[in-house]
């Protein structure tokens, strides 16, 4: 099993600590920079930061894995402003060759001597339309499910540049993409909620989310996260 999640070396490893404006609003993705190495700790990664820690960072987002062949896609798909490659999306970590097919809610996996389980797939907000100069660019990864994934910290330590990727322990049948596809498909299906929000590994908050559309049968609206307070 792990054998089809090795990855021999991480395309690039980023972090960064500045925070900067896009009309208005206070974001970090524009200003990761390349890394020879992460420190990676049970809630932070040394020298990174988050400006929203309420919807980005804490324990189940420690570290944001993007796959570096999807900005060829975005770009394929005429849906960024400009030649925009890694780590545009504020990533940590990139590798060429795993996607949201291969990789499980719950996966645990190594990178090097650092221990982490996948928890959520990126959940994407109107700061990817000002970043990337597209107005439906949150919308287009939501569709397509294009979008990384998140991992919680299970033993801290050191990623190196040339550590290779491998999957330790396998622990639900949800796949991040199945994760995106139940979650972000506008018809409302409890049972499928129920599934996902059981599922072990899961962020806090994607399960508490279920669970108040179970609670309220309804999906909770999402044109303030896509879209934001206007139009680019």
């Amino acid at each position: 099993m792990s054998e089809q999640l090795l990855v021999k070396q991480l395309s690039g490893l980023y972090l960064g600590e500045e925070l900067s404006q896009m009309t208005g609003i206070t974001s970090g993705i524009a200003n990761k920079k390349a890394a020879t190495t992460l420190e990676v700790h049970f809630e932070t990664v040394s020298g990174d930061a988050q400006a929203d820690p309420k919807h980005h960072g804490g324990l189940d987002r420690v570290l944001h894995h993007f796959p570096r062949e999807h900005y060829g896609q975005y770009r394929r798909w005429d849906m960024m402003n400009g030649f925009r490659d890694a780590p545009s999306m504020g990533e940590n970590i990139s590798t060429v060759g795993l996607d949201e097919t291969q990789v499980n809610i719950g996966d645990i996996i190594a990178i090097g001597e650092v221990v982490l389980q996948v928890t959520q797939p990126r959940s994407p907000c109107f700061k990817l339309n000002r970043q990337f100069g597209h107005e439906e660019f949150a919308l287009a990864m939501q569709t397509s499910g294009l979008c990384g994934w998140f991992y919680r910290v299970i033993k801290p330590g050191v990623i190196q540049q040339n550590d290779s990727i491998s999957l330790i322990e396998r622990r639900t049948d949800i796949s991040v993409r199945d994760a995106m596809v139940i979650y972000f498909t506008p018809e409302f299906d409890a049972k499928a909620y129920d599934r996902l929000a059981s599922c072990e590994g899961l962020a806090n908050a994607w399960v508490n989310s279920l669970q108040r559309r179970l609670e309220h049968q309804k999906i909770e609206d999402w044109q303030m996260r896509l879209f934001g307070p206007s139009k680019i």
